[in-house]
């Protein structure tokens, strides 16, 4: 493919520059139109969870151009990779899914693919790994070896963290870092948390069969609609109160569809949504109570249900020790007012996977300009400042540096 940075001039501050190592500020003078341009090119093509085909060939050849020696995943997208010979390993992931949504920023390197979008910065992410892979790579010496995981299949349920955990890919792995964008906070700031950072995410599916009937006589039939109605509004309610509330779990219904003549109770009606804990036990308990707690909201009405619980991911739990290290890595990275805390959210990552199986830390990335609206994620208009990629670039090296030292 060529070199992708020929064409983009770097004007975008490296607000980390001159803190070191010598090598890593050598390796991003040298190369920051290029960390740009990765990160222009994956986002103007963005591809959807376990169709990143072309992502992973664009990642592989940039690896391959530094002498690296990626794997791919057996699934068929998604990659791993290594650096240094021996000794303690840690690893480092990104993301490299998109979603499917129609972006509306209006950048000159807006997605080219209708409907599908990288409005959740994991453009960012893939950028920010390839970047610290090759700075990596450049090193005179590391302390032992580092493996980059670029990851499929982030944004559906369970998560692609579980075809790279099916690989072995941690079997070696001491520690593993993460990071995500977020846009509430400053471009220069990271955010970093012990404990937990996101929360537990299932879906839930309600079907509900009812034999149906004419809307004049409710009484001869199961009145479906009602139904979908008592369970829409009464299950949040019956949660609440048979949930301790300092757990943060929370109910939301994204989707309802039932018949559609105003004179006719349908026979068939779904309702989806998401519901997510902020606490690891709670969400072990969740799947038989929520089926406890429709069967007795739905007994007294007449219709059949089928309810499915499908288990997403369990919160991302930072390990304390390592997020000492983090902690330590961008203030050499960034200077001691990088720093930022950052409360748990209610949203889900299924970097939580991999820190069932090793001691890690995820860190939220600044990507706000500082002025302007805040841009949200998993919106069209989302957009970050790309002096953020520098951040991240310098914040992943760093953290694999002091874990591997500690």
């Amino acid at each position: 493919m060529g070199d992708m940075g020929s064409n983009v001039e770097s004007e975008v501050a490296d607000l980390g520059a001159g803190r070191g190592p010598s090598w890593l500020d050598a390796w991003i003078r040298a190369n920051a139109h290029r960390l740009l341009a990765w990160r222009r090119h994956v986002h103007a093509h963005p591809e959807l969870s376990r169709a990143e085909h072309r992502t992973t060939a664009f990642l592989a050849d940039r690896l391959g151009e530094a002498g690296l020696k990626p794997r791919q995943l057996p699934t068929g997208t998604g990659l791993i990779c290594d650096i240094g010979e021996s000794g303690p390993m840690v690893a480092l992931r990104a993301d490299i899914d998109a979603l499917p949504l129609t972006e509306a920023t209006g950048l000159p390197f807006s997605s080219t693919v209708d409907g599908v979008a990288h409005s959740c910065g994991h453009d960012a992410h893939t950028a920010v790994l390839l970047g610290a892979a090759l700075a990596l790579a450049t090193a005179p010496r590391l302390p032992g070896r580092v493996r980059l995981i670029f990851q499929p299949a982030e944004e559906v349920m369970p998560g692609g963290a579980l075809d790279v955990l099916a690989t072995g890919a941690l079997d070696e792995v001491e520690r593993i870092f993460g990071l995500h964008c977020d846009p509430k906070l400053e471009v220069g700031r990271v955010g970093i948390k012990q404990g937990a950072i996101t929360s537990a995410t299932d879906l839930l599916e309600l079907r509900l069969t009812s034999p149906g009937g004419h809307t004049s006589r409710p009484h001869l039939t199961g009145d479906l609609v009602h139904a979908l109605g008592a369970v829409i509004t009464g299950l949040p309610g019956l949660l609440a109160r048979r949930v301790d509330p300092r757990a943060g779990t929370v109910l939301t219904w994204g989707a309802v569809h039932a018949g559609e003549a105003p004179n006719a109770i349908p026979q068939e009606g779904v309702l989806t949504g998401t519901l997510r804990t902020a606490d690891r036990d709670t969400w072990a308990q969740l799947e038989p109570l929520v089926h406890e707690l429709v069967h007795s909201l739905l007994s007294p009405l007449g219709v059949g249900f089928d309810l499915q619980h499908r288990r997403g991911v369990p919160p991302v739990v930072n390990e304390p020790a390592s997020t000492e290290l983090l902690r330590a890595a961008v203030t050499a990275a960034m200077g001691s007012d990088a720093e930022a805390g950052t409360p748990q959210s209610s949203g889900g990552e299924d970097f939580g996977w991999y820190l069932e199986h090793v001691p890690g830390s995820f860190a939220r990335l600044g990507v706000h300009s500082g002025s302007g609206p805040t841009l949200d994620l998993h919106q069209p208009t989302f957009a970050l400042d790309e002096r953020a990629l520098f951040v991240g670039v310098r914040t992943m090296v760093h953290a694999a540096l002091r874990a591997l030292d500690s």
